[in-house]
């Protein structure tokens, strides 16, 4: 006769130590757990709708400035640092972590369109409409003293004065150059007080201004002739030009992808390129109902924000057509900036109401310290409801989100317009001699030609 018993070590099942936690076995075969789906669907369900209840992504709004705030600019070395320039000449610095001023940079006398960082963080670059270029040496000296007391930087290392205004800049990723944009492309040198080099195409002003952090000689700019204009600082002309229907208030390359960027435009979409094929866009960034005024990538590359004339501040994923978080509030006015801070944690805007508001960038994630047990606990809600966000009932609570009353109907008239535009071109098509008129892509609908 056989029998079967159960023996177990007792090393298996009892704790080392009394805060330990108690071990549990569990045998995973699915046919033990027949109600295993509908316990995980639950679950997934109480996930989704607790992430909706404990959504609180703002955090609070830093004011200081008396004007709009047009620009920002954030330091590679220091996480919670971020300058900020406005349309009355004044520069900040902003510790987002205390939520205050560190400092000013006093001298324009006009609006500041630009601000730019060196990479190693020891130069802040700021031009403006006044046609100066300003260069502040160690520009975190103020944040690392121990005094609290707000007070003016030092006067800057270097003015440079040129014949036009300037309407941004950015800097070079692995050397002592930037560039800015005006009435036209200007390259400068930290030691010299005139361009080191010169571009144009065409006549009209150039609005933004980017470096390729994968490619440091390549940067691209965006123009008000409604182009998009690749450069090379080893070449004597522009590379390629790309003209669309609507002119790119702003630029963006993807720091993990650096052949792809994505422009924000004026027709309250965002369109990503692929650099080496520029005649279809990648993907189209729908959402919006008012120009988008910026855009920045999360460091990891998988998703960035916008900043709209329609008061609101989006985040997309990168190949995502619709965003996955919308944020606003009752006093933001329209939004002129917007950045991510270096850690993608966080995200910093800045409208024409005069204020920086800090956001996070997960709207239901909990602040301060999180303890391993919560950490995984989350990774598993996180996991389950990615598994079940298939089924209706968690699509609808997760897609779902509160907007404003007028941006509501501003896009639900913008939605009714392009149904009316896609039925009236279904006409024209179905009235035409067959061949004559061909379907195009949305993809490929707003760009013209491309020029090289």
């Amino acid at each position: 006769m056989r029998v079967k018993v159960i023996s177990r070590s007792t090393d298996d099942f009892t704790r080392e130590r009394s805060q330990d936690l108690q071990k549990v076995f569990r045998n995973y075969d699915p046919a033990l757990r027949s109600q295993e789906k509908a316990v995980e669907y639950t679950r997934a369900l109480n996930a989704a709708k607790l992430e909706k209840i404990f959504a609180r992504p703002f955090i609070g709004a830093m004011d200081g400035h008396i004007d709009a705030v047009s620009c920002m600019a954030k330091n590679s070395n220091y996480v919670k640092a971020m300058f900020s320039g406005s349309m009355d000449g004044d520069i900040r610095l902003w510790d987002i972590a205390a939520r205050k001023t560190v400092c000013q940079f006093p001298g324009h006398q006009g609006a500041v369109r630009g601000l730019a960082t060196s990479t190693d963080g020891d130069l802040l670059v700021s031009c403006g409409v006044d046609c100066t270029v300003r260069l502040w040496k160690d520009p975190m000296r103020k944040m690392m003293d121990s005094n609290d007391a707000i007070g003016d930087a030092s006067q800057p290392s270097a003015v440079y004065t040129w014949k036009h205004a300037f309407w941004g800049v950015d800097h070079q990723w692995d050397r002592n150059v930037f560039a800015t944009v005006g009435a036209q492309v200007d390259i400068w040198d930290h030691n010299r007080s005139e361009p080191i080099n010169t571009f144009e195409w065409g006549k009209d002003t150039v609005l933004s201004v980017r470096f390729n952090p994968g490619e440091p000689d390549v940067l691209l700019t965006s123009s008000s002739d409604r182009s998009l204009t690749l450069f090379d600082l080893r070449m004597s002309s522009p590379a390629r030009k790309l003209i669309m229907k609507t002119r790119c208030n702003s630029l963006c390359w993807n720091p993990r992808e650096p052949m792809n960027f994505t422009a924000a435009n004026e027709d309250t979409n965002c369109y990503s390129f692929d650099a080496r094929k520029l005649n279809e866009a990648k993907v189209v960034h729908k959402g919006h109902v008012s120009a988008v005024m910026d855009v920045d990538y999360n460091p990891t590359g998988r998703e960035f924000v916008t900043g709209s004339y329609d008061r609101t501040v989006r985040i997309f994923n990168y190949n995502g057509d619709h965003s996955r978080e919308i944020y606003h509030t009752k006093r933001m006015q329209r939004v002129f900036c917007v950045k991510y801070t270096y850690d993608g944690t966080y995200l910093v805007s800045g409208s024409d109401d005069t204020n920086l508001r800090l956001w996070k960038s997960k709207a239901s994630e909990q602040l301060g310290v999180i303890l391993p047990r919560e950490r995984k606990k989350q990774e598993y809600l996180d996991a389950v409801k990615a598994r079940y966000n298939h089924l209706p009932e968690i699509r609808r609570i997760d897609k779902h989100r509160h907007l404003p009353k007028p941006i509501y109907k501003a896009g639900k008239i913008r939605r009714a317009m392009i149904d009316a535009e896609s039925r009236k071109e279904e006409r024209r098509r179905a009235h035409s001699a067959p061949g004559s008129r061909t379907m195009q892509p949305f993809r490929k609908r707003r760009l013209i030609t491309e020029v090289e």
